[in-house]
């Protein structure tokens, strides 16, 4: 059991400017966080205002949180057979490596996307290809893609740790890939994740195939549906079909004391859930 506890927090609005961004995490007492990087239903973002960006690392660096962590655009496919989509996703996902590049984040949670009836295996060599051709036009730019597991859902990649593996793999740039591994996606798509054997073996499994090393960041999210049901349904912490036993495992594992916990839970009001679920985090780990 590890007496250190890894950073925990949310995914933040970025409503009303990036440093606002900052300043919704410090209220909930949040030590880590999760922000788009623009709208994240719309290819183009609007420009930052002049300062924007230095206002935002001014206030992170103020802060005192250990770790700031940005989501890609949910329209981005790096998987499509379709060339139109395919360069509208490389294009968008090259701005997003910028907006962060100025942000100071260092690495953006992509999902691998889906490969729209091409097949897995074709698909899968086209996320890193396109991912190599990203990192081939932005050679100065130090920020990594975390690839995201999944439910499993259509054509979706990523549900299986050997996707996962296979793109990490082919990406010829080490230094600018990694993983985040989502609890509600991986029990969904079928790991034994309801329990403390499960989560210790799910971690086993995924240190075997593709290596605890490559871990960047958890997302912790109950599941809406069961084991398995391939749908990707959060819910809040220890109300769902998961239970509490998996978390409270996941935030006493010493292996994972530095890895930033992101919740991405169910919330109408931006301050009454989060608080919620963030203090279920804590007790779980054991922090007053």
């Amino acid at each position: 059991m590890s007496t250190q506890f890894p950073p925990l927090g949310c995914h933040v609005s970025i409503a009303g400017g990036m440093p606002q961004a900052v300043e919704r995490a410090r209220a909930l007492g949040a030590t880590a966080m999760q922000i788009f990087l623009k709208n994240s239903n719309q290819w183009r973002g609007r420009p930052y205002d002049p300062g924007e960006a230095e206002a935002f690392c001014k206030a992170f660096d103020e802060s005192g949180m250990a770790a700031a962590v940005a989501h890609s655009s949910y329209l981005i496919n790096l998987a499509s057979p379709d060339p139109r989509l395919a360069k509208m996703s490389c294009d968008a996902m090259q701005d997003e490596l910028e907006r962060a590049r100025v942000l100071g984040v260092p690495g953006i949670v992509l999902h691998p996307g889906a490969h729209m009836g091409s097949g897995e295996e074709q698909g899968l060599a086209t996320v890193a290809e396109r991912i190599n051709q990203l990192f081939a036009r932005t050679p100065d730019n130090p920020v990594a893609i975390y690839l995201e597991s999944t439910a499993g859902q259509g054509t979706t990649l990523g549900y299986r740790f050997e996707h996962l593996a296979a793109i990490v793999s082919a990406v010829e740039n080490k230094d600018r890939i990694g993983v985040c591994l989502d609890t509600c996606h991986m029990f969904a798509a079928g790991y034994p994740f309801a329990n403390e054997l499960g989560v210790s073996m799910t971690l086993a499994e995924f240190d075997r195939i593709v290596g605890l090393a490559w871990l960047r960041v958890i997302h912790v999210n109950d599941s809406k549906t069961p084991a398995g049901a391939r749908r990707d349904r959060h819910e809040h912490i220890g109300q769902g079909q998961m239970g509490e036993a998996p978390f409270a495992a996941l935030l006493r594992d010493a292996r994972l004391a530095n890895i930033p916990f992101i919740l991405e839970t169910p919330k109408f009001d931006d301050v009454t859930e989060d608080r919620m679920n963030l203090a279920t985090l804590r007790r779980l780990a054991g922090r007053p």
